[in-house]
């Protein structure tokens, strides 16, 4: 039996600006109970505050965006999203999973690493940056 691959999702999500803030934590919780009775983990939550919309939703110009990090399989995401789209408070919502894209940042990170690493090697062996200076100016002297 092979296992589903843990992967990260975030959730960003828009609630109404006047829910009241007792009611938002309340929706919040709820939001973060069905991540776990499915089996995953919140692994970061952050209200991010009131801000204002790009664009007007349901005659609104502002909302209390919400961000979720999730360590899940997927179904849990599903039934979340769910929840949202019938809630009258979550005005919209995005998932985006980002364990592919942290995944290659790191590989990137690590070539660059290693790049700058034999970098130091060529400047010490008189290639370099420096000495293309001179050849600028003297194309100065030919116009």
């Amino acid at each position: 039996m092979i296992l589903a691959e843990k992967r990260i999702y975030e959730v960003v999500f828009i609630v109404d600006p006047d829910t009241p803030e007792d009611e938002t934590t309340r929706l919040t919780e709820n939001l973060r109970g069905i991540v776990t009775d499915r089996g995953g983990t919140v692994v970061k939550s952050e209200v991010m505050g009131r801000r204002q919309l790009a664009y007007t939703i349901n005659r609104k110009n502002e909302g209390v965006y919400v961000l979720f990090e999730v360590e899940g399989t997927g179904r849990e995401i599903a039934e979340l999203e769910r929840r949202m789209r019938v809630s009258d408070q979550v005005l919209r919502y995005i998932t985006v999973r980002v364990d592919e894209d942290r995944r290659r940042a790191e590989k990137l990170k690590g070539r660059r690493a290693r790049k700058a690493a034999k970098r130091p090697m060529a400047a010490a062996a008189g290639g370099g940056r420096g000495q293309s200076q001179p050849a600028a100016t003297s194309g100065e002297d030919e116009a």
